[in-house]
């Protein structure tokens, strides 16, 4: 069955077909990819996946035609962000009340 593996950057994004056989995990999928050919520093870190934009497992069993995508670490937090942005619009309001 044919699935595809995908890699993202900010400024390309890879993806391949892969032919897998019935029963194929995500975690195969993307090691018969040979994506960690062209992405050496992948193979070095805990990969997280997804299918369609939805995390999943490694062990997850794939369906004829998946996307299985490999997700980058995020820069920042996005709780710690929106706490941080709320703290400056608490602060800019309270600097207007006290002008």
């Amino acid at each position: 069955m044919q699935v595809e593996v995908v890699y993202a950057l900010p400024e390309q994004q890879t993806v391949l077909t892969v032919s897998v056989p019935e029963g194929a995990t995500a975690i195969e999928a993307v090691q018969k990819s040979g994506i960690f050919n062209e992405y050496p520093e992948l193979s070095k870190q805990e990969l997280t996946l997804g299918i369609f934009s939805k995390g999943c497992d490694h062990d997850y069993q794939l369906k004829e035609g998946e996307r299985v995508e490999i997700y980058r670490p995020l820069l920042a937090d996005p709780k710690e962000i929106r706490k941080r942005r709320a703290a400056e619009m608490a602060a800019k309001k309270a600097a207007q009340k006290e002008a």
